[in-house]
C-alpha cells in the first residue's frame, strides 16, 4: 500500500490544496505511476465522479454502482473503493480533495454524511450544465500549481452545495430537526464506534428519547438505531478484511471493541452470512 505521505505529493495540482481533478485529456497520472495505486483502494480522501457522456461501474463498499449520463458518485474517505479494470464514461470529470480543503470552505454540506444512505446522485439537465461548468472552471484553475487557492475553494464551494442540494431533492419530507438529530447520531455513531454506545446514552447525547431516536434512524436508514452500529460496526470489519489490516478474528474483535471474539464472529455471519474465515477466503 502506499504511503500516505508520498501519495498526497503525487495527488495535489496546487501547491497549497490537495486537490486533483481528471477529465479525459487532463490530469492523468503516468500509466506506471497509477498502475502503483492498484484497481482496489482504500484512499484518504474524498473522490467524486461525474458522467457527461457514457457510463461506468464502481464498487463502494463492495457494493455496485451504474453511473450514467447526468450522475455523480461520491466516495468518502477510508471508504473501500474499487476502480473498473475498463475505460469508464467517454466524457466525465473526477475530483478528489483532503479534508483540509473542507476545513477551509465556509459552510458544512451535509450529503457528505450520507445520512440518505445514496451514494449516487442524479441531476436535472440544467444542474448537471452548472455542475459542468464549475468543474470546467476548476479544471482551468488548476493547470497551474500556483492559483490562488481562495479562487479554488469559492469554486469548490460552489460545487459541493450544487451537489448538496441536488442530494436532498428527492428528499419529500422537510428538512427539519430530524435530518440534523440523524446527521447528529451518526456523527456520533462515528466518532464512539468502538466504544459500542447503548441507544439510551445516545439518546441522552441527543437530546431526544429512545422512542424518537428509533423514529428518525429507522426513517432516513430503515433500520433500527442497534441495527445501524451493528452493520457500520460489521462494515468497518469488511472494510479491514479486505485490506489485511489485521491478522486474527480474535485481533479484529479486539480492535473493534468486542471483548468476546466468539460473538464477534457469530454477528459477523449473521449480517454478512458468511463467517469471517469464509469472507476472507471470497477476498483471496
Amino acid at each position: 500500500m502506499r504511503n500516505i505521505n508520498s501519495l498526497r505529493e503525487d495527488f495535489s495540482q496546487n501547491s497549497q490544496l490537495p486537490i486533483r481533478i481528471v477529465s479525459p485529456g487532463f490530469g492523468h497520472l503516468p500509466q506506471a505511476e497509477a498502475e502503483k495505486y492498484g484497481v482496489t483502494q482504500r484512499l484518504p480522501y474524498y473522490f467524486f465522479l461525474f458522467i457527461l457522456d457514457g457510463h461506468s461501474r464502481r464498487s463502494v463498499d463492495l457494493e455496485k454502482f451504474d453511473i450514467g449520463k447526468h450522475e455523480l458518485l461520491f466516495f468518502l474517505p477510508h471508504q473501500v473503493q474499487q476502480f473498473p479494470v475498463a475505460a469508464h464514461g467517454k466524457d466525465y470529470y473526477k475530483l478528489g480533495f483532503y479534508e483540509e480543503c473542507l476545513s477551509r470552505l465556509p459552510r458544512q454540506y451535509r450529503f457528505l454524511l450520507n445520512p440518505l444512505n445514496q451514494q449516487k446522485i442524479s441531476f436535472a439537465p440544467d444542474a448537471a450544465i452548472r455542475l459542468q461548468a464549475i468543474f470546467e472552471i476548476l479544471q482551468n484553475l488548476l493547470r497551474t500549481t500556483d492559483t490562488d487557492p481562495e479562487l479554488i475553494l469559492a469554486h469548490l464551494n460552489s460545487l459541493l452545495t450544487e451537489i448538496n442540494t441536488a442530494y436532498f431533492a428527492n428528499d419529500k419530507k422537510p428538512a427539519d430537526d430530524r435530518l440534523a438529530k440523524f446527521i447528529a447520531f451518526k456523527m456520533f455513531v462515528e466518532d464512539n464506534l468502538i466504544n459500542h454506545p447503548s441507544i439510551r446514552e445516545i439518546a441522552e447525547e441527543l437530546t431526544v428519547s429512545t422512542d424518537s431516536l428509533y423514529q428518525i434512524v429507522k426513517h432516513y436508514s430503515g433500520l433500527s438505531p442497534k441495527e445501524f452500529i451493528t452493520n457500520r460496526l460489521i462494515l468497518e470489519a469488511r472494510r479491514r478484511l479486505y485490506h489485511g489490516e489485521l491478522s486474527s478474528v480474535k485481533e479484529l474483535a479486539f480492535e473493534l471493541g468486542f471483548n468476546d471474539p466468539d460473538y464477534f464472529s457469530r454477528l459477523f455471519k449473521k449480517v454478512t452470512g458468511k463467517t469471517v474465515a469464509g469472507f476472507f477466503q471470497d477476498l483471496s
